[in-house]
C-alpha cells in the first residue's frame, strides 16, 4: 500500500510512486484525465439517488453514500493498483436493486442492501483466492478485443441516447431524435471535441464538455446553478443497515438475489477492466499486470458501498474518457476520487454536468475503443461468431454482462463444431455453464 513519507508527498516523490517517466505522463495530463473521468461519471451522483429512491431509500443519504463509495474505490484503485480505472455504484445494477428486487419481488431495501454486502464478501473471497484473475487471464485474446470494442459501441450508444440524438421508437425500436432544443448542447460539445481532437489539442474531450456546458447555460438549455455550496446530506438513514439485516438472507429467493448481484457485478467489472486495459495499452502477453490489485479495489469498494448504503460498486466504462485524454497512472483516479469528495460540497454546481454535456465524451470514446474491432480474426467463424455476439449484444441488450454472456456461451459451441475443443481453456467451459445459469436466473427474476 501507499506509505506516506516526506519524500512521497513531494511532487517528485508522487511522480516516482506513480511511475510517470515509465508511463510517459505528467501531472498536467493526469489531472486533466482525472477531471475528465469525473465529469464523465459525475451524473451518478444524481441518478443513483433517484433510482434507489424508488425503493424507499433516503435520497440524501444515497447521494452521500454514492460519493463516498466512489471516492473510496477510486483511491484504492489509484494508490494500490495504480491504474486509471474509476469505480462508482453501477448504473444498471442499481435499477435491478430498486425495480426488480425491491419493487417486483417486494423485498425491503434494507434486506436488499444486506444481499449486496453478502455478495461483496463472496466477491472479495474470489479475489483473494485469485479465481477472478485466473478467469480474466484465460479469456482468448480475440474475445478480449471484442469486449473492448463492444464496450465502445455500448458507451457510444449511451452517449447518443443521453444526448437525445437517438430515441425510442415503437416501430423501429430506436430512431433519430428531434434535432432541436437541448440536443444542440450535445451537438455543440461534440463538434468542439472533434475539431480539437483532429487538431491534436491536449484535453480535447474535457474542453469539449466544458464548452458544451457553457453553451448550454448561455443558450438557456441548462439552468444556471442557484448556489455553489450546499451541506452534505446525513448518512444516518442508510449507514450500517446492511450489517443489521444479514440475518434476513435466509430464503432461496434472497440467495438467488445475492447470486445475481454477484454475477452481474463480477462480469460487468471483468468486462470493463479488460476493455479499459486494452484501450490503455496495459495488456502484456494477453494478461493484465496487477490485475489482482485492480480486482481488490472494486471488491472492497462494493463492500464499503453496501455498508454506507448503496447498490454494488464496479469499474466504470467512463474511465475510458480519462484514458483517452492521456491518463495512464493511478494518479488519474486519485484526482477523480478527491473530486467525488469535493463534489459533496458543490452538488448544485455539479448539476450543470447534464447528460447532454457528457454525451459527446461517451460518443468519442466509443469511436476510439471500437478500433479494436480490426484486431479480431474475422476470417475464422468459430472466433467471429462469438466475437460478433459480444459486439452486438452489449449495445442491443444495454448490458455489458449480457453481451459477455452471449459470446461466452457461443464460444465453446463454435470451437467444438470447428473440432478445436482442445484449444478451449478449461475455464471457458466452466464459464459456459456459469452463463447458462446466469441466463436461467435472469429468466427466474
Amino acid at each position: 500500500m501507499f506509505v506516506f513519507t516526506k519524500e512521497c508527498l513531494s511532487l517528485k516523490g508522487i511522480a516516482n510512486y506513480f511511475e510517470f517517466d515509465r508511463l510517459h505522463t505528467n501531472f498536467k495530463r493526469e489531472i486533466i484525465a482525472g477531471c475528465t473521468t469525473f465529469v464523465s461519471m459525475a451524473y451518478i451522483l444524481f441518478v443513483n439517488p433517484t433510482i434507489l429512491g424508488a425503493s424507499g431509500m433516503n435520497q440524501g443519504a444515497v447521494f452521500t453514500a454514492t460519493a463516498l463509495s466512489a471516492a473510496f474505490a477510486c483511491l484504492v484503485m489509484g494508490l494500490y493498483a495504480k491504474y486509471p480505472f474509476a469505480s462508482a455504484p453501477s448504473l444498471g445494477i442499481n435499477a435491478f436493486f430498486a425495480y426488480s428486487v425491491c419493487i417486483e419481488m417486494h423485498i425491503p431495501w434494507q434486506t436488499a442492501l444486506a444481499g449486496v454486502f453478502v455478495a461483496s464478501i463472496i466477491f472479495l473471497l474470489l479475489t483473494v483466492l485469485k479465481l477472478r484473475e485466473t478467469i480474466i487471464n484465460s479469456i482468448p485474446v480475440d474475445l478480449k478485443y471484442a469486449i473492448s470494442s463492444g464496450i465502445g459501441l455500448f458507451i457510444a450508444f449511451v452517449g447518443l441516447k443521453d444526448g437525445g440524438l437517438i430515441v425510442a421508437d415503437k416501430s423501429t425500436l430506436v430512431a433519430l431524435g428531434d434535432i432541436k432544443g437541448v440536443v444542440w448542447v450535445t451537438l455543440f460539445g461534440l463538434l468542439v471535441t472533434v475539431i480539437l481532437m483532429l487538431l491534436n489539442v491536449p484535453g480535447a474531450i474535457f474542453i469539449g464538455m466544458v464548452a458544451g456546458a457553457v453553451f448550454g447555460m448561455f443558450s438557456g438549455y441548462i439552468s444556471m446553478p442557484k448556489s455553489f455550496i450546499s451541506s452534505i446530506p446525513s448518512l444516518e438513514p442508510t449507514f450500517g443497515v446492511a450489517l443489521r439485516n444479514i440475518g434476513h438472507i435466509n430464503t432461496m429467493q434472497m440467495w438467488i438475489v445475492v447470486f445475481t448481484f454477484l454475477l452481474v457485478t463480477f462480469f460487468d467489472t471483468t468486462g470493463t477492466l479488460i476493455g479499459l486495459a486494452q484501450q490503455g495499452g496495459f495488456m502484456k502477453d494477453n494478461k493484465m499486470p496487477r490485475v489482482g490489485k485492480a480486482l481488490m479495489a472494486d471488491s472492497t469498494g462494493m463492500m464499503v458501498g453496501s455498508v454506507l448504503g448503496t447498490s454494488p460498486v464496479s469499474a466504470y466504462i467512463e474511465s475510458s474518457a480519462g484514458i483517452a485524454v492521456g491518463g495512464r497512472s493511478g494518479f488519474t483516479v486519485v484526482i477523480t476520487g478527491l473530486l467525488f469528495i469535493v463534489g459533496m460540497f458543490f452538488s448544485p454546481l455539479l448539476a450543470v454536468a447534464t447528460s447532454q454535456v457528457t454525451a459527446p465524451a461517451l460518443i468519442i470514446v466509443g469511436v476510439l475503443m471500437a478500433q479494436n474491432t480490426a484486431k479480431i480474426n474475422w476470417s475464422k467463424l468459430e472466433i467471429a461468431i462469438p466475437a460478433f455476439l459480444i459486439l452486438i449484444g452489449m449495445p442491443l441488450t444495454y448490458s455489458i454482462a449480457d453481451g459477455l454472456a452471449l459470446g461466452f456461451v457461443a464460444y465453446p459451441i463454435t470451437m467444438i463444431a470447428a473440432k478445436k475443443w482442445k484449444d478451449v481453456p478449461l475455464l471457458m467451459y466452466v464459464l459456459f455453464f456459469v452463463f447458462i445459469a446466469y441466463f436461467a436466473i435472469l429468466g427466474f427474476k
